[in-house]
């Protein structure tokens, strides 16, 4: 009975901790939603657990929060040029930002990249700037992330 009890606490244990994640947004989910319009990028948050807080169809502009425990956020703000899509992430999240910056760390930009922007060429995705701040009121423990995704001019979305 110990035993079943115990194997029992440890897959839970296992399960919450792989899917501790899925509302973050990866390298993957960035490719994904450069690739296809701005339709499929609304029900892409709402199944991530976002919230929509603004929409302007006029300027094709998107802003999508999470609020995660713990007094953390994930803004995405989406915009839609003619068929490029541009993407901007606030957080201060460091959850996100790490997930985000491995995926990308070996596509660094030296010769672009300055004491406070950090530029990354990605192959097939785009320019990548991002941008680390001190959290206003300042705290110790906590950073403000900004990351811009230009999309290559190459990269259209799909209707």
């Amino acid at each position: 009975m110990k035993k079943l009890l115990l194997s029992t606490t440890l897959l839970f244990c296992f399960a919450s901790a792989c899917f501790a994640q899925t509302n973050l947004i990866s390298y993957d989910d960035l490719s994904y939603l450069l690739h296809n319009n701005i339709n499929k990028a609304d029900t892409f948050f709402i199944a991530k657990g976002y919230t929509l807080t603004k929409k302007d169809e006029k300027k094709n502009l998107r802003k999508y929060d999470l609020k995660i425990p713990g007094g953390t956020y994930v803004s995405n703000n989406i915009r839609v040029d003619g068929r490029r899509m541009y993407i901007e992430m606030e957080t201060n999240e460091l959850a996100q930002y790490t997930m985000i910056y491995n995926s990308i760390s070996q596509y660094v930009n030296k010769e672009s990249t300055t004491p406070d922007v950090q530029t990354f060429v990605v192959k097939d995705l785009g320019t990548i700037y991002i941008m680390v701040n001190d959290a206003v009121p300042y705290n110790p423990t906590r950073r403000e992330y900004t990351i811009r995704l230009v999309a290559d001019k190459n990269i259209t979305a799909y209707n």
